[in-house]
Order: structure tokens, then C-alpha cells, then sequence
């Protein structure tokens, strides 16, 4: 069973239908207490980090999170939810993220772009991607729907699984064992968006 967690920062319903699409069940997860009785945890999220990291502080979800992916289950962050996996953020002051992935969230350097781009980086864009189960039948450069103005940076090549250009290229998918993130939505990334969740349901 997969609980999709609720700390009030995230489009719960798209993506709960989206998984319906899918047929598959899941649970919007509001008590901590509960995270351990799921197979798979996965942590939306709309706004802004620091906002993000006191709903979760607020609603004692930060330490149960913690020990959910230390037990080994899988762990999905999806746009903001990816950020908060990090160790920090530099979204409107320094704040402290969840620290499962090392690295850090910052804004987009519009000093090294080679064009003029608007952020936030908004809009349909291609991600090249790593072997990894969660993109089982996706192709190098399929396109996913994004909407954000920070991104993260990895301490470690490894945990990159997918990059996006914009500007420069940037980590848009990340993987540190159990612990999994994507920057674009899937929800609102049609099929493709549709084929990384099923991939997350069978993983």
C-alpha cells in the first residue's frame, strides 16, 4: 500500500488520481504514527521550503519520516517533496531540509545562462536519464512538466539519475538507495508522468 502524505503543501487529489489512473490504491496520510504501516511513502509538495519544513515540523512528521526511509521502504519526493529530501535550502534564508540525500536547494544562477530565460522554470522539457527502475521504459529525452525556481545540487555524482537543461543543466531526478526524487510533476506529465509512478508502484 502507498500513503501519500499529507502536511498541507501539496495538490493531494491530482495525484492520488493520477495512481487511480493507474489502479492503483492509495491512502492521503495525514498521522506520522501510521507512515510504518505502508509499503511506500510519497511526499508531494507545492510552495515554498521553508513553509514546507514547519508544516512537517508542526504536525511531528520529520522524525518519522526519517525512520521510514531508514527502514529500507521506498520514499518518492515529487517537485518541492524532491527538494525537501535534501540536507538545506537557500529558499528566502537558510533552512534545514529532511538531509536523506546529501546536497543542497538553490535558486537558479541566471548569471550562467547563455540566454535570456524566465524563472521559474515553467513548461514542458526533456530529462536525460540514468538505467534506473524508476525510468523502466522511458526514453532519453522524454518530456515532463516542471514549475519551479530552485533546484538541487547534489554533493554526490551518484545520486543523479536525470538531468534537465535550463540555462544549464541541472539534477532533476535523484536516487540515494531507497530514497527516490523527481523535479518535474507527474502528475501533470501525461504519459510519461504516468509511466514513473507505475514504475514507483512495481519498484
Amino acid at each position: 500500500m502507498i500513503a501519500i502524505v499529507d502536511y498541507n503543501m501539496g495538490n493531494l487529489a491530482s495525484v492520488q488520481n493520477a495512481f487511480a489512473k493507474l489502479g492503483q490504491a492509495t491512502v492521503v496520510e495525514s498521522d506520522p504514527a501510521k507512515f510504518q504501516n505502508y509499503d511506500k511513502l510519497l511526499l508531494p509538495g507545492v510552495g515554498a521550503f521553508g513553509d514546507a519544513m514547519e508544516h512537517l515540523k508542526e504536525r511531528d512528521m520529520i522524525e518519522p519520516l526519517k525512520e521510514f526511509a531508514k527502514n529500507g521502504k521506498y520514499m518518492l519526493g515529487i517537485c518541492l517533496g524532491m527538494q525537501l529530501l535534501f540536507e538545506s535550502s537557500e529558499e528566502f534564508g537558510h533552512h534545514e531540509g529532511l538531509g536523506l540525500i546529501k546536497g543542497k536547494v538553490v535558486a537558479f544562477d541566471t548569471s550562467k545562462f547563455q540566454e535570456p530565460l524566465k524563472v521559474p522554470h515553467m513548461g514542458w522539457n526533456k530529462m536525460f536519464i540514468k538505467e534506473h527502475p524508476l525510468f523502466k521504459g522511458l526514453n532519453e529525452g522524454d518530456y515532463l512538466y516542471f514549475v519551479h525556481s530552485y533546484h538541487a545540487l547534489c554533493a554526490h555524482e551518484k545520486d543523479i539519475i536525470g538531468t534537465t537543461e535550463y540555462g544549464y543543466s541541472f539534477a532533476s531526478a535523484v536516487a540515494c538507495a531507497n530514497v527516490l526524487g523527481i523535479q518535474p510533476h507527474p502528475e501533470k506529465s501525461h504519459n510519461n508522468g504516468l509511466k514513473i509512478l507505475e514504475n514507483f508502484i512495481g519498484i
